[in-house]
């Protein structure tokens, strides 16, 4: 603990430190490790540890070191300081206090000596807030000892010392859960984590650890809690009962409920707080594991009582809020009232929107048992479908049918049952019959507008730009077409013009539309449209407004169980894909792609996260992963994502890159491109090809020019002089576009032309150009976790090799005999083993396993960074 030190001779020379903070931050155990490690160091150590009951005793914390005490206190102290001084190592004498805010005045006094005369080091933890003697506090303040003030962790910080501890990735959302639960204290934090890894509450699921729900306190844990607190009179119980279980609560609406003297004594002791929020002054528990403690050791009567009083509370100051209503559903739900149909479906619908769908279908389902019409069953029919219960939802709509009576809720009853055959159970055929039959009968244009926007999401989703575009345009064209229709029409026209590359058009559009985020039935088609934008921006190239939009649907799913989350993840990766940050678009997609996996998929999400997954891997250059996750993504490809057929075939192409194979994954890009061509989406083509000059194709230049005079944004256009700067091998020219890529925000793509500038400079004989070319590949490299590409492992190899040489050696370092990359390549088993000899030769390696080793060596020495 070398810090320590350091710290203690900051000021004046003073000989220690002081840790202070609050309870549980880890002053103990940092104090504690300090001394462990001057022991070793040929320090000798002592340690003291204060507690209250000691407190009455002069020098009652120096007890088990210094004996009985004596009736004299300067005699006591003088040998009080001669014991703790006693026999020094060659390092001194290190002495730690711990808990100094409770020591009597004559310890006190003794700790202030010793740090007067400067004879020992001192180490002093005392707990913030609370009364310290003088003494104590002098130690400071008059410079005699620095001092440190400890912070809880942070939430990254308790990320990190998750994944430390427990040795793999966490899941961001269990690990926020974590943080927010213990407020970053290392003490809760433990005691939490272990009582969960006991009970397998807390576990590893598909390479990640995640922790699906809340498990109840261990012993432990509660204890420290009671300690905290300490004992509480009736009254005090009762506010810290009602805020455990309906918190927050207004301040006025606390104070009725308890009495106005328990709150005031509740927020002085700190039990509580009460912050400023408009008029309503929202009182909390002061700690969340306080309500965690007490929800847990309540008796189920006592806690259903508590809630029916809350729920009729909240209910009669009016329940002005969304939140309020819902909260006042969920009490009453597990309370001793009667149920009430109407309030518990229409908080269902404000679950949704809240992207709760577990608590919307809870809710659902008990609005239909307590006698609930048609809306209270297509609540749960759209929670059931939302959250991948495909086959309990089609069931559901069975009785939604029979219970509708006009067009209006007839039509209400289609777009789920159209929308849980399309995505959930994958029967898109049978939805889009449906959906023409429900246009043949209904006449009403409220009713048909929905439809026909509905319409227009399907012809975008299974690649028909035109047809989703005119059909958009019609809804949107009409009067007051109504949030759902909205949406819809911006899957649509999203799909439709972003997929042809008329992206300026069609961000035009929708900032026109003002996009509603927030309606009942509307919530989760807003996430999706979400996901089409991300995709069409990330094509574009248009990053900045692509990480804006990442970023708020990532405000707008924290703290939100279920799905939300997981959507959140997957546009991240897509976000840092664009950038071409491989490893954490890996990480990111990988912690959707597991949760999925355990869950059931409420609609293609597993073969979107899969898709960027396996993306990730291969531009990252793990080459097994990436064929792993491939072999999956080939398994889970789901029919409702037509239009991302070309991707498909350009995630293949990066795994053929990363196992080597440049030539392959080239022929990958053309056909992504062909695909793209069949369907009418320029903007994928551009990306295709663009993909195939960065993996060394000379020959898309001419194609790339002519795609850059229809497809609108800065990323067909700097394709266009990608292509063209390479077909002429103007390593200048791959120099400027790199430039501009970077400016751009696509780092990867601009490392991949710096490094093809850098190998051209070479060929060219511009060793000093080459070598300022190949720095700046490296650098841009880094910046995206250490991605590995065709162009950047050219100029890592210390000899020069023919690419052909290369992409065999690459191969050979992945495993595949003569025969397999002779298969793999098309050529004949002799034009491999020539080539293998001539790498093997330039390289002076003996033979083809040690070739394989020398490759396997430098890709692990230039790309060491790991998921």
């Amino acid at each position: 603990m070398r810090f320590i030190a350091d710290m203690t001779r900051r000021r004046s020379g003073a000989s220690g430190i002081v840790l202070a903070g609050e309870a549980g931050v880890g002053k103990t155990r940092l104090a504690r490790e300090a001394l462990d490690h001057a022991a070793g160091r040929g320090v000798t150590v002592r340690w003291a540890g204060a507690t209250r009951s000691a407190r009455s005793l002069p020098l009652g914390a120096f007890g088990p070191i210094v004996g009985e005490p004596g009736t004299d206190p300067i005699r006591l102290l003088r040998r009080a300081m001669d014991t703790l001084l006693a026999n020094p190592g060659p390092g001194g004498v290190l002495i730690g206090i711990d808990d100094a805010h409770l020591l009597d005045d004559v310890s006190a006094l003794l700790v202030h000596q010793l740090a007067l005369r400067r004879s020992a080091t001192l180490v002093v933890t005392l707990r913030s807030g609370e009364p310290t003697p003088d003494a104590i506090t002098a130690l400071w303040k008059d410079g005699h000892l620095g001092r440190l003030d400890l912070q809880p962790l942070s939430e990254d910080e308790t990320a990190g010392l998750l994944e430390a501890v427990l040795g793999g990735q966490v899941d961001s959302h269990s690990a926020h859960d974590l943080w927010k639960i213990t407020r970053g204290n290392l003490l809760f934090l433990h005691h939490l984590v272990a009582a969960e890894l006991d009970s397998g509450h807390l576990r590893e699921v598909n390479g990640i650890w995640r922790r699906p729900g809340r498990s109840r306190p261990s012993q432990q844990l509660t204890e420290l809690v009671d300690a905290r607190i300490g004992r509480l009179s009736d009254e005090l119980c009762e506010v810290v009962d009602l805020l455990a279980f309906g918190e927050p609560l207004g301040a006025s609406l606390l104070t009725a409920l308890a009495t106005p003297s328990a709150v005031e004594q509740a927020e002085r002791r700190g039990l509580i707080t009460i912050d400023g929020d408009g008029r309503r002054l929202p009182a909390r528990l002061a700690h969340p594991l306080y309500g965690e403690v007490q929800r847990a050791r309540t008796s189920t009567l006592r806690a259903r009582a508590l809630r029916g009083r809350l729920a009729t509370a909240i209910t009669s100051s009016g329940a002005r809020r969304g939140e309020d209503l819902l909260r006042a559903a969920v009490l009453a739900l597990d309370s001793d009232m009667a149920p009430d149909p109407a309030m518990l479906t229409d908080a269902g619908w404000r679950a949704t929107q809240l992207f709760d769908l577990g608590l919307a279908a809870r809710l659902g389902r008990a609005a239909c048992v307590a006698g609930g019409g048609f809306g209270s069953h297509l609540l749960l029919a759209y929670a059931l479908s939302w959250q991948g219960r495909s086959l309990e939802a089609e069931q559901q709509l069975e009785r939604v049918f029979a219970l509708a009576e006009n067009d209006d809720q007839r039509t209400a009853a289609t777009v789920p049952m159209v929308g849980n055959l399309f995505f959930g159970l994958c029967r898109t055929d049978e939805a889009e019959s449906i959906l023409r039959a429900a246009l043949d009968s209904v006449s009403g244009r409220p009713a048909r507008l929905v439809l026909e926007a509905m319409s227009s999401a399907v012809d975008g989703l299974l690649g028909r730009p035109r047809q989703a575009v005119a059909r958009a345009r019609a809804v949107l064209a009409a009067p007051e077409p109504g949030d759902q229709a909205v949406l819809f029409a911006g899957w649509g026209i999203g799909l439709g013009l972003g997929l042809q590359g008329r992206t300026g058009e069609l961000l035009a559009i929708l900032a026109e539309l003002r996009l509603p985020a927030g309606t009942s039935e509307t919530s989760m088609l807003w996430f999706a449209l979400a996901q089409i934008r991300v995709v069409v921006l990330r094509m574009a190239g248009r990053l900045a407004d692509l990480r804006q939009l990442a970023q708020h649907c990532a405000e707008l799913a924290a703290d939100t169980p279920g799905i939300a989350p997981l959507i959140s993840d997957v546009l991240l990766a897509e976000s840092e894909l664009a950038t071409g940050r491989a490893r954490t678009a890996a990480r990111a997609a990988h912690r959707a792609s597991a949760a999925l996996a355990e869950e059931l998929d409420p609609g293609g999400w597993v073969f979107n996260s899969r898709l960027s997954l396996t993306e990730a891997l291969g531009m990252a250059g793990d080459a097994t992963a990436a064929r792993q996750s491939l072999t999956e993504l080939d398994r889970v490809v789901h029919p409702a994502f037509a239009y991302r057929a070309p991707d498909i075939t350009l995630a293949r192409a990066w795994v053929a890159a990363a196992e080597g194979a440049v030539r392959e994954a080239i022929g990958h890009a053309h056909h992504a491109a062909e695909t793209a061509v069949r369907f009418g989406h320029a903007a994928q083509e551009v990306v295709a090809l663009h993909t195939a000059a960065c993996f060394g194709d000379h020959t898309v230049g001419p194609r790339l020019a002519e795609l850059a005079s229809i497809v609108d944004g800065p990323r067909a256009q700097l394709a266009a002089a990608h292509g063209t700067a390479l077909a002429r091998q103007n390593g200048d020219a791959l120099d400027a576009v790199s430039a501009e890529l970077e400016q751009m925000g696509t780092l990867l793509i601009a490392a991949d032309a710096a490094a093809q500038a850098s190998s051209l400079h070479q060929r060219h004989g511009s060793a000093a150009r080459s070598a300022v070319s190949a720095a700046r590949a490296r650098a841009l490299a880094s910046a995206c976790d250490g991605a590995r590409t065709p162009a950047l492992a050219a100029i890592t190899q210390p000899v020069a090799l023919t690419a052909r040489e290369r992409e065999i050696a690459m191969l050979v370092a992945n495993g595949l005999s003569n025969k397999d990359v002779a298969e793999r390549l098309t050529v004949s088993v002799r034009t491999v083993e020539g080539h293998v000899y001539r790498a093997c030769t330039k390289l002076r390696v003996a033979d083809r396993a040690a070739l394989a080793e020398a490759i396997r060596a430098e890709t692990n020495a230039s790309y060491s960074p790991r998921l």
